[in-house]
């Protein structure tokens, strides 16, 4: 069998998984878990061009993620607006922000431009306490259900599940194109990416664009699916939880930090007996993987795969022309 026969195979049975997922789950709380992971997903995706493919340190997208979620239930709660209508609003507001922050930020070093992320979800916070009547202040705001067939947890689940795809197939393209490798060239060697061509601060900044407009849909759905938001639901643990799932998955991978998406997010229900003791555990798996798999997760399974079915070299014999080498010599002659 060869890699494209076993690529297509486990698409397919990863497609069957998650299409009955609804029919197979133990309970309700495991589907909602599976919807999370999507909804989580839909945000790493785009971060994961940003940290992943282009190397810049953002730790500030819970901020944006708080974004998308009070423009959704300021929308669809307050103001009737229809939910799909606000989706798409709160993922061009994430967007538009991602490039007021990127603009300014994007120029500094790494250090400095995770600095300033991280206060930019800081001042989101603040504003949202501080806007009462706008926002609920530290009360918070309802997070509206989408309509029909989409306001049962099933129905939800496919919903999320449906847009998560779709990120992933954007993302999956623009990695495996022209800007995914000039995202790559810009992480390896900044000078040198500049010096070949590569517009360096224009990918920067198409890069958290997008991550900015995936984050603000991925809150639209995270305020439905919690139900009700508040500012403590978007603490700066949120935000290093995303950063974590990218560096535990992988660099410059797609399946990679998925899958750390998914053993980070169902950590806590693995875990539950102890609950107390859970960030220790996500401290332990992290430093499993930087110590043990360097290059992530992803690498892990790329790695297993390669043992189990090495690849085939094939060789192929050179045999030199000696009449045509005879005649070169006698014309140098």
């Amino acid at each position: 069998m060869n890699s494209q026969t076993t690529k297509t195979l486990s698409l397919i049975v990863g497609a069957i998984l998650i299409a009955t997922l609804p029919f197979w789950a133990g309970d309700q709380y495991q589907l909602h878990l599976a919807a999370l992971i999507a909804v989580y997903w839909i945000l790493i995706a785009g971060l994961n061009l940003v940290v992943g493919f282009t190397g810049q340190l953002s730790i500030g997208h819970v901020g944006l993620l708080s974004i998308g979620s009070y423009t959704f239930a300021i929308l669809a709660g307050k103001m009737g607006v229809d939910p799909t209508l606000s989706v798409f609003v709160s993922g061009l507001l994430g967007g538009l922000c991602g490039l007021a922050l990127g603009l300014p930020s994007l120029r500094l070093p790494g250090f400095y431009f995770a600095m300033a992320t991280m206060a930019f979800s800081m001042i989101v916070n603040e504003i949202v306490l501080a806007q009462v009547d706008l926002t609920g202040g530290g009360i918070g705001l309802p997070g509206p259900m989408f309509p029909k067939p989409f306001e049962s947890p099933i129905g939800f689940y496919y919903l999320v599940t449906a847009i998560a795809l779709f990120v992933t197939w954007l993302t999956w393209n623009i990695a495996r194109r022209m800007w995914g490798r000039a995202f790559i060239s810009i992480r390896d060697n900044p000078v040198a990416a500049q010096a070949v061509g590569v517009p360096v601060f224009k990918a920067k900044l198409l890069a958290f664009v997008f991550s900015g407009i995936t984050a603000g849909v991925s809150g639209a759905v995270f305020a439905s699916l919690q139900s009700y938001i508040t500012p403590d639901t978007f603490v700066f643990e949120l935000s290093m939880f995303f950063f974590v799932c990218i560096i535990i998955g992988g660099r410059g991978s797609i399946i990679g930090p998925f899958f750390g998406t998914v053993v980070l997010t169902a950590l806590p229900e693995l875990v539950s007996p102890l609950a107390k003791l859970g960030n220790f555990f996500y401290g332990l798996l992290l430093l499993v993987v930087v110590l043990v798999v360097p290059e992530g997760i992803g690498r892990m399974f790329e790695i297993i795969s390669e043992r189990l079915r090495p690849r085939t070299v094939h060789r192929e014999p050179i045999t030199p022309d000696l009449n045509r080498l005879a005649k070169a010599l006698k014309v140098r002659e």
